[in-house]
């Protein structure tokens, strides 16, 4: 059932749907750490385009933290479901709880991925924003909204899979969206890979190191 064997595959193969972006001096990539950046390293090396970090962060359900009840993303953005949070009943206490935990991690991934490095701008730039999948949407959405703050010039969202239901979402919110496949039933992004194992914060480091580093990006 898998379709990639592993996220540097399936950045490889994402790549090849973005052709259009190459060598343009004013595109760039962002990608959703932390599974998101070995494919978007593949994707701003096979473009000649800069990489960096947008970071989001998934608003799980206080008991059941898996199932997402929204996202928050640099820019104090944040989606709600209101769906599971009506169906579940959760409280708005319990929402402001799961936001302020997540809201350190996203400080503590910030400092950690960038140090005292600035954000690349995005202002007026063709962005380019990854994930390794794309299931429910909440953190590509919060990160979606998070940019269109910045008045990006055009706004692609790319990523190897998607659920059908999410990609007809965003392709109301964005310019565009690149998915290699959209599989029904979706279920889960790690069902498409062969090997997936967690990406960690010393791998997101090294790749963005690298990608800064190499003259291929500059």
């Amino acid at each position: 059932m898998a379709m990639f064997r592993d996220r540097t595959d399936a950045g490889q193969a994402l790549a090849k749907k973005l052709t259009q972006y190459t060598d343009h001096d004013n595109v760039i990539v962002l990608a959703l750490p932390r599974g998101g950046v070995p494919v978007a390293y593949e994707v701003a090396k096979y473009l000649h385009a800069p990489l960096d970090v947008m970071l989001v962060r998934k608003l799980g359900v206080p008991y059941q933290p898996e199932l997402a009840m929204g996202a928050i993303a640099s820019g104090d953005v944040r989606i709600l479901n209101e769906e599971v949070v009506r169906s579940l009943g959760i409280s708005e206490d319990e929402i402001a709880n799961v936001v302020a935990r997540e809201k350190l991690e996203l400080e503590r991934r910030e400092h950690a991925y960038r140090g005292d490095r600035a954000p690349l701008q995005t202002k007026d730039m063709t962005v380019v924003v990854i994930d390794d999948g794309i299931a429910t949407g909440a953190t590509m959405r919060a990160a979606v909204s998070a940019l269109q703050q910045q008045h990006p010039a055009h706004l692609v969202v790319a990523a190897p899979t998607s659920a059908q239901d999410t990609y007809n979402l965003l392709r109301d919110e964005v310019d565009e969206v690149v998915c290699i496949a959209t599989p029904e039933p979706y279920i889960a992004v790690g069902l498409w890979y062969e090997h997936f194992d967690q990406t960690t914060d010393d791998e997101v480091r090294q790749l963005l190191k690298k990608a800064n580093t190499m003259p291929l990006f500059n």
